[in-house]
């Protein structure tokens, strides 16, 4: 497939993130599994390692400017120079807009935008200078709009238009941009959520299955697999996109 780069996923510690930094590892390449906590990579790290593969734990606040330069410092010095940067940290702080704190929205767009945004602008260094990256942020189908998350809607809608942004920056580059949007996936996050409504998460997922044209709540590898597509080198040629995956069509 492609030639073994240094991958940065974040979020890595667990659901989205950790399926991802797998995937990419089992296909070769030398994954930077990024989290706030570093102890909380380890199970990641040590999944990788024990397949055989190279993994380095990086503790980081992504929505933090400092923190995210040592954190690239860490990488380059530990893996070499990234190549490939999938923004996947994110929070959930849902609550109706009358209900809903400036803590809450700072919080949120914090980690999803501003996150996205210092980690893409740290890596771009790196493939420009190669001719060659790969970024893919993880959106979501809430970006559409979604009852009790106006946060969150805002900042994944707010992504989808920082990719297709960065897409016509870096194009030139050797650099493509795409977005990956899920739909219902069966995570620690669609947990809290159901947790949040007063449901048990056994009776959310089918709930939300049943609304599913492929009639099975997603998993957190329907993700990774398609951003294993648009990092490869064989997807240069796909930029500025949106894909979602989520089981069906939507809107």
């Amino acid at each position: 497939m492609s030639e073994t780069r240094i991958a940065v996923i974040t979020g890595a510690a667990r659901g989205i993130g950790a399926a991802t930094a797998r995937r990419l590892a089992s296909d070769g390449h030398k994954v930077a599994v990024l989290d706030l906590d570093t102890e909380a990579c380890r199970g990641t790290v040590d999944s990788i390692v024990s397949a055989g593969g190279t993994a380095l734990a990086v503790g980081a606040d992504v929505s933090d400017e400092a923190s995210v330069l040592e954190a690239f410092e860490a990488i380059v010095n530990g893996l070499g120079a990234p190549t490939i940067l999938v923004n996947n940290a994110g929070i959930i702080r849902d609550n109706l807009l009358f209900k809903m704190t400036v803590d809450d929205w700072d919080a949120v767009t914090g980690v999803h935008l501003r996150g996205a945004f210092l980690m893409s602008r740290a890596a771009q260094r790196h493939m420009t200078e190669a001719k060659f990256g790969r970024i893919v942020n993880v959106s979501s189908t809430s970006a559409l709009g979604n009852r009790g998350q106006a946060n969150y809607s805002a900042a994944k809608a707010g992504l989808q238009g920082f990719t297709k942004t960065l897409a016509i920056e870096l194009g030139k580059f050797g650099v493509t941009v795409n977005a990956v949007a899920p739909g219902f996936i069966q995570t620690d996050m669609t947990a809290a959520t159901a947790e949040r409504m007063g449901m048990s998460f056994d009776d959310f997922i089918a709930a939300s299955a049943a609304q599913i044209p492929v009639a099975r709540a997603g998993q957190p590898d329907d993700v990774a697999h398609a951003v294993r597509f648009l990092v490869s080198e064989e997807a240069g040629f796909v930029s500025g996109q949106v894909l979602y995956v989520a089981g069906g069509p939507t809107d």
